[in-house]
């Protein structure tokens, strides 16, 4: 049996549609069954509630084997602290009082860079606490993901421009969400490993921001650049964007983190090498957001 977090996410429903594909039993916990597609409610079995919940953690892994972690993002939240480590903390113990014997997570880029990331640490925090159950372990670790920049497909399609913190020309590797989600799945079937290790997923090239401007440009046909913005206009955005001070304070710190190089780090292997490209991802994803949204 594999469980399924965040089932209705971006990246939980490719975990989950791989899933059943394979023809392995999935339950899923989910706070609102309705989202999930009719014909999948049919196929899988169902927690309903939030996976931070100890009573839906200990229902959901019971004669579980296998367990995607993905924590539920909370933009409200009064701490990275709380959003990544105690959020987690009734799932471990789920994880020791049930058998777990696998856990997948989504992690991050950098660990042992840098103390000071925001996000960043506090997923490594995460992920310790995991490792500290003593399961097996794989925490998928990642760069900035193509997919963030459909909240700037308005700007993009409006005004040709899509805004940052960090420098321009600063090369740093990307990936889509759906290379994440595959390397989760694949990872999910496969009861052979043992251990704690993680799984760089580093897309197929380091781009710069600049270099991204040029592809999307090339794409739409249309001119796009990137600016620059300071940190603080940063962090104010963020805010106006609903998230508390401390989610936006740790946005601040990751890309900050990411400017010094948090993200070239890890050395590109051919495992760690996903194969969607940027501009790949822009005709199939930003395109028609693009298009819908003019």
């Amino acid at each position: 049996m594999i469980v399924v977090t965040t089932p209705t996410g971006q990246i939980g429903s490719r975990v989950l549609g791989t899933l059943l594909e394979s023809g392995e039993p999935v339950r899923v916990i989910v706070r609102d069954p309705a989202r999930l597609a009719d014909d999948v409610r049919e196929r899988v079995e169902i927690v309903k509630g939030s996976h931070g919940d100890p009573g839906v953690v200990n229902e959901a892994f019971a004669g579980a084997d296998t367990v995607f972690w993905l924590v539920a993002a909370d933009p409200r939240a009064e701490s990275l602290e709380a959003t990544f480590v105690d959020f987690t903390r009734p799932a471990c113990e789920a994880f020791e009082k049930q058998g777990v014997a696998r856990v997948v997570g989504v992690s991050a880029l950098g660990r042992g860079v840098t103390k000071n990331a925001g996000h960043v640490s506090a997923s490594h925090a995460m992920d310790a606490l995991i490792t500290g159950t003593g399961v097996s372990y794989r925490a998928l670790t990642m760069p900035s993901f193509m997919d963030n920049l459909l909240w700037q497909a308005g700007p993009i399609g409006k005004d040709g421009v899509f805004f940052g913190p960090v420098s321009g020309d600063r090369k740093a590797p990307t990936c889509a969400i759906r290379d994440i989600a595959a390397t989760a799945a694949e990872l999910l079937l496969d009861p052979s490993w043992h251990g704690v290790a993680d799984v760089p997923v580093l897309g197929p090239e380091d781009l710069s921001q600049n270099d991204l401007a040029e592809i999307m440009s090339d794409v739409l046909g249309r001119p796009v650049r990137y600016q620059r913005v300071p940190m603080e206009d940063f962090r104010a955005t963020q805010l106006e964007h609903g998230q508390s001070e401390a989610i936006a304070q740790g946005m601040v710190e990751m890309m900050a983190a990411k400017e010094a190089g948090l993200d070239n780090a890890e050395p590109r292997t051919p495992e760690a090498t996903t194969p969607t490209t940027f501009r790949q991802w822009c005709e199939e994803v930003l395109k028609p957001a693009v298009v819908s949204g003019s």
